[in-house]
């Protein structure tokens, strides 16, 4: 994951987006096989998000951690907004689980789900923003915490104990009584 920068400037949007697109791909890939419905391709999620990122407030990038976190967390948004036209459109049938696939691997999960693990991710990032990242950085964007160390400018050792502490909020949070 190599991303040269721009000399004399940050990149606009645009240029980032076609500096890394392979690397977006990877991330949309890996969210696909975490939590997408089957409809959705990679290229899809990617320009999607890529819409997102251009629509949203700031696209002046303070940095890869800062693209990619808020890349991954369009990809997010894309799929929690698909998955809750598709719940929407089911109203009042019986629960159907969605099959997930990628790359021959399939994974079931219900679209309830992939909106608790929105919620229970922004519940997490009011209680503390960096978990959150490490989340979006090691969950969805595939990254080991060595990549997610260096991303954020803080130890290996820090990463893994905030992924550990980020696992058990997101556990608690999403197995709570509702």
């Amino acid at each position: 994951m190599t991303v040269s920068p721009l000399p004399d400037r940050r990149p606009t949007a645009d240029e980032m987006y076609a500096l890394v697109y392979g690397e977006l791909k990877r991330i949309a890939r890996h969210h696909l096989r975490v939590d997408a419905p089957a409809t959705l391709s990679t290229t899809e999620l990617v320009h999607e998000a890529f819409l997102k990122l251009g629509h949203g407030p700031a696209t002046g990038w303070e940095g890869r951690a800062h693209f990619f976190g808020a890349a991954s967390r369009a990809m997010r948004q894309v799929l929690v907004d698909f998955a809750r036209r598709r719940q929407a459109a089911k109203r009042g049938g019986d629960r159907r689980r969605v099959s997930l696939s990628d790359a021959g691997a399939s994974l079931d999960i219900e679209l309830d789900e992939i909106i608790a693990l929105d919620a229970a991710l922004d519940q997490l990032n009011s209680v503390n923003e960096r978990l959150r990242q490490i989340v979006e950085l090691r969950f969805f964007a595939g990254l080991g915490e060595e990549e997610v160390a260096a991303l954020l400018g803080v130890t290996a050792r820090t990463v893994e104990r905030n992924w550990l502490k980020a696992r058990l909020f997101l556990l608690k949070e999403l197995h709570a009584p509702r």
